[in-house]
């Protein structure tokens, strides 16, 4: 049975070798036979640029491709995180890479994808800082930096982010119903599916008149996975474990 897998916030980092692990197995065991990999943002904690070619990114790559080749489609979309992935990863693995808010016909359903960020409107001074490093003119001059300065930059931003994050109420990092209800409409979609907020669930609501559901995909663990398995027979959430 035809089978598509959306998965995110992986968040793969080389302190982090179980959750690694879990997700080598993922591809290995659970994703091939799929006809799509989703991977909707967020894949390793950092990406600073396709030309570090550092571990566990080599094992990761060399098992992506081995998906892709075995006759899976794999999509992946930006995240906070990693944004910075670009095509030369794309041609190392088969990913393509998809945009941010990006629509398709799920079995017979419009359906819009989505990290999640864009939607957390209530986050003023995270949407300012969003903007400010995803302006191309942003982005090449980061790029021209040596890596040690790269990754210097990417550690003060992390530890910047993290003291933030801390003195934020709950509530400003979660998405804005009104914003999920806008893009949804502009799209005009009664489905939509994203992860960011590591806030797991279906959120059932009325649009225009009509049932409309938001899904959240879960943030990777060391010892389990949920993943979002859609078919024919519609949508289900599906956990994942080690070996």
């Amino acid at each position: 049975m035809a089978e598509t897998l959306f998965i995110s916030d992986l968040h793969l980092s080389d302190d982090q070798p179980e959750t690694v692990q879990l997700f080598l197995d993922f591809l290995e065991r659970r994703a091939p036979g799929a006809d799509r990999l989703y991977i909707l943002g967020d894949l390793f904690d950092a990406w600073i640029g396709d030309d570090l070619e550092i571990e566990p990114a080599q094992r990761i790559k060399i098992a992506l491709k081995r998906l892709y080749d075995s006759g899976s489609r794999i999509l992946l979309m930006h995240g906070n995180r990693d944004f910075l992935l670009g095509e030369q990863f794309c041609a190392q693995t088969g990913a393509e890479l998809i945009d941010d808010p990006t629509q398709i016909d799920l079995f017979g359903t419009a359906t819009l994808l989505m990290h999640g960020d864009l939607l957390c409107t209530d986050d003023l001074p995270y949407q300012a800082f969003r903007r400010q490093v995803r302006d191309p003119a942003f982005i090449t001059q980061f790029l021209s930096r040596t890596i040690p300065e790269r990754i210097a930059i990417a550690q003060e931003y992390r530890a910047k982010s993290g003291e933030a994050t801390s003195l934020k109420a709950a509530g400003i990092m979660d998405v804005n119903q009104t914003t999920v209800e806008q893009y949804m409409e502009n799209r005009g979609v009664r489905r939509l599916i994203h992860g960011h907020t590591h806030r797991p669930g279906r959120h059932d609501f009325m649009l225009s008149g009509e049932k409309s559901s938001r899904f959240v995909l879960g943030e990777w663990h060391s010892d389990h996975a949920e993943i979002l398995v859609a078919s024919p027979k519609g949508l289900r959430v599906e956990t994942i474990k080690p070996v």
